[in-house]
């Protein structure tokens, strides 16, 4: 076995889920700790920092000798739930892939970050290479938000699974609750009760049109279309009783450009319209999480580093690309630190049969420790 996927075995065998998104958790103490230890022992300055109680960051600094960039390399330790995997932490190689869940999405890239951090110490670059391990990615991003507070970079890595693609831009997202208000009342009693799931339904068609509506607008050259969906809905106390309230969970998927004012103003729309065709309408609209979207600028000069970089490595042209899901890499660069991603190849991400290419995981460190030379020197 080669370092990558000796590495890349001892990180999926350590169960990270997160407790956010699966109560009673273990989260991700004990694979912050088994990469601080790992690279202490390679020489780097490690540092622990908890953003979330007991849920630490593992940040690693291979210092440089003063005048250059500084690269921030980052991936984030926590995993979703395993439930269907038989063997989620007994990873296993099977035709040059390694299986397991965290495989993927996204200990592949969190390794190879460790190899490129532990490599570059031993450079004499002028700049610094930051590597920081964090928390809470799959559920509100919290990890790199404390990064953002603390530490400067003038561009960064977020080691996600790109298929070795380089990415430049990715959707945002807003979270928001629609709640319909009713009036309680026997079930017999039509004349005293005001059935809040019902004062639901012109929502959702209007939601329904809405959707239909931004895909009509201009798509982004990188990312497509922004989108909608209905994710939740609760309601009603029991079969016998109008219910007086009715919530409605959203999710809105954002392009650069979209702001949270600007969707809460969409939804407010619709509500505002339901109002002045129902007297008896009634409706509150709640901002849960928002995430920002990313477009780093191609002329960046992480971009340009980052292409030429994976140009070398892979011996075939790097083109630009976008996704359409969220990354940290957006709270990096609203933090003024601009960011792409580039990660290995696999499948499985949130799925029962979770897999990355070894190969593709030895491949982006070296496009890291690359990309340090070329930016850092």
């Amino acid at each position: 076995m080669n370092n990558s996927e000796i590495l890349l075995r001892d990180l999926v065998a350590i169960d990270s889920t997160n407790p956010d998104l699966v109560p009673g958790a273990v989260g991700e103490a004990e694979i912050a700790a088994f990469i601080a230890r790992w690279l202490e022992d390679a020489g780097l300055e490690v540092h622990l920092h908890e953003s979330v109680p007991d849920r630490p960051n593992a940040v690693a600094i291979a210092r440089g000798q003063g005048g250059g960039k500084t690269l921030l390399l980052n991936g984030h330790m926590d995993t979703v739930g395993v439930g269907g995997m038989p063997r989620a932490h007994q990873p296993e190689v099977r035709a040059g892939c390694l299986y397991g869940r965290g495989a993927y999405d996204m200990k592949g890239g969190v390794a190879a970050c460790m190899l490129a951090a532990a490599a570059a110490r031993k450079l004499a670059l002028r700049g610094d290479v930051i590597f920081c391990a964090v928390v809470d990615e799959e559920f509100a991003g919290k990890g790199t938000m404390t990064v953002a507070q603390h530490y400067r970079a003038d561009g960064a890595i977020v080691a996600e699974p790109t298929h070795l693609q380089l990415i430049v831009a990715h959707k945002g997202f807003v979270w928001l609750e629609v709640e319909t208000q009713g009036v309680a009342a026997h079930g017999s009693r039509p004349d005293l009760g005001v059935d809040a799931i019902v004062k639901m339904g012109p929502v959702l068609a209007g939601l329904e049109v809405l959707q239909q509506n931004l895909q009509t607008r201009p798509p982004h050259p990188r990312l497509g279309h922004a989108s909608l969906h209905a994710s939740l809905i609760q309601g009603g106390q029991e079969l016998s009783t109008y219910p007086e309230r009715c919530v409605l969970s959203i999710e809105r998927r954002t392009l650069p450009g979209e702001t949270l004012d600007s969707v809460e103003a969409e939804i407010q729309a619709i509500l505002q319209q339901q109002g002045q065709a129902d007297p008896a309408f009634h409706a509150d609209l709640r901002a849960g999480i928002s995430r920002s979207p990313l477009e780093t600028p191609e002329d960046a000069a992480i971009v340009q580093a980052v292409r030429a970089s994976a140009t070398s490595v892979l011996g075939r042209p790097t083109e630009l690309a976008g996704v359409a899901y969220w990354t940290d890499a957006a709270t990096l660069w609203a933090a003024g630190i601009p960011s792409v991603l580039f990660g290995p190849s696999g499948s499985g991400a949130h799925a029962v049969e979770e897999w990355v290419e070894l190969d593709s995981v030895a491949a982006c460190a070296q496009v890291y420790l690359e990309t340090a030379r070329r930016f850092c020197a």
